[in-house]
């Protein structure tokens, strides 16, 4: 394939990506790679295609010889997602720390950075790189969500009210800064304010059963017990599982409900 055709043939396979129809970019790459297995363009969109597809483990191979004697920020980025997902925690964390000290203003490699070690419970250095990408693009909304989520997990339960509030001026209908937000505020002891949000929040994602249990404990706390126990019942409506989670929160609850008997337990979710 001649090197027009192959631009030509990658320019589609990137706007199949674009478009969401990642199976045709990862066709049209592989035709690529056929003719040119060392095609860079081609191995990192074919890395793409398969993260899209949520098969991380598959990328990184692609993506480790797309980055081969490189030092391409975008590239890197991805090799570590793709090593993140395939359960290689320890090298993706070495490769994004290497890409944000090559690239300190290239801001997704610190938001994949942040998010990393966010989940490997290095909150301290999660909330000091996202504040930095916080810093280069404030006006992207899930890095604040980011940031607000590493800041609850020590509570330090203002400054993340602040991250998630940032959010939500770009993005009111944020369902994750909502939920973020009404967990700061429970989280801090103000009941009353975390239900107006939960309450927001539910209206954005109404058949979250998390939501609606969250928010009942609010309400009892604030000793609204009738409409705390209408959330526990719209929490259970459902499978067997939510019914077994709503009932398990409703006993363990501080003003909860506690039945010997089972049919007794059914008949109050049922409203009897």
């Amino acid at each position: 394939m001649s090197g027009s055709r192959s631009d030509e043939a990658l320019q589609r396979a990137m706007f199949a990506l674009n478009g969401q129809r990642p199976n045709d970019a990862e066709r049209i790459a592989g035709e690529v790679l056929k003719k040119d297995p060392r095609h860079a363009g081609a191995l990192y969109i074919l890395g793409c295609a398969l993260l899209a597809q949520e098969r991380g483990k598959d990328a990184v191979v692609p993506l480790e010889a797309a980055a081969r004697g490189r030092h391409d920020p975008q590239i890197d980025t991805q090799l570590g997602i793709a090593l993140r997902e395939a359960g290689r925690q320890e090298d993706a964390l070495a490769r994004l720390k290497r890409t944000a000290k090559r690239h300190p203003t290239f801001v997704p490699a610190l938001h994949e950075l942040g998010r990393l070690l966010v989940a490997m419970g290095n909150y301290d250095e999660a909330i000091e790189t996202l504040n930095r990408a916080v810093e280069l693009a404030p006006l992207t909304p899930q890095l604040s969500v980011q940031l607000g989520y590493a800041l609850l997990s020590r509570r330090r339960f203002a400054e993340a009210k602040v991250a998630f509030a940032r959010a939500l001026e770009i993005s009111p209908n944020s369902a994750d800064a909502l939920f973020g937000i009404a967990k700061a505020h429970r989280d801090g002891g103000e009941n009353q304010a975390a239900a107006q949000h939960f309450r927001h929040y539910l209206t954005v994602a109404p058949d979250d059963q998390g939501g609606w249990l969250h928010l009942a404990h609010c309400l009892l706390e604030l000793g609204q017990i009738d409409a705390a126990h209408d959330c526990f019942r719209t929490a259970a409506r459902g499978d067997q599982r939510r019914y077994g989670a709503a009932l398990s929160s409703i006993v363990a609850a501080g003003r909860g409900r506690f039945w010997l008997k089972r049919s007794a337990a059914a008949r109050f979710f049922r409203g009897e």
